[in-house]
């Protein structure tokens, strides 16, 4: 055995000794006969409930304010929704093909009578 690797057997004996310690220090010495109080337990138990309906109370907080604005953005989205299709159906109503003809012929335009369309691929005309 060298200095650096302890015996083996020398070190079990020390944890076995610490853990017995540790278990017997868990309860506490009373005498025969008599009993344990029992108001730590008890203040332990109120206060781990006080401690827990807090938490839930701050959750279920939490939980209605984004409940608040979640609503608040619904509402935001579907006015948005709205003013879309207002503006949609105005665009709409301006660019109809009546619409377009009566305001080039109010600009002095007129239609032509014998349309040529160019077809860029083949680079020939076709009379419409």
């Amino acid at each position: 055995m060298t200095a650096f690797a302890p015996a083996i057997s020398h070190t079990r004996k020390k944890v076995a000794q610490k853990a017995a310690k540790a278990v017997l220090s868990i309860a506490p010495d009373v005498a025969p006969g008599e009993k344990v109080g029992q108001g730590y337990f008890v203040a332990f138990v109120s206060a781990v409930g006080v401690l827990g309906l807090l938490a839930l109370l701050f959750i279920n907080t939490l939980s209605d304010q984004d409940a608040f604005q979640l609503r608040r953005l619904q509402t935001l989205a579907t006015t948005q929704s709205d003013q879309r299709e207002a503006t949609n159906r105005a665009i709409a109503s301006v660019s109809s093909p009546e619409r377009l003809a009566s305001a080039a012929h109010a600009l002095g335009m007129v239609s032509s009578e014998n349309p040529i369309f160019l077809t860029i691929t083949d680079s020939t005309e076709k009379k419409g």
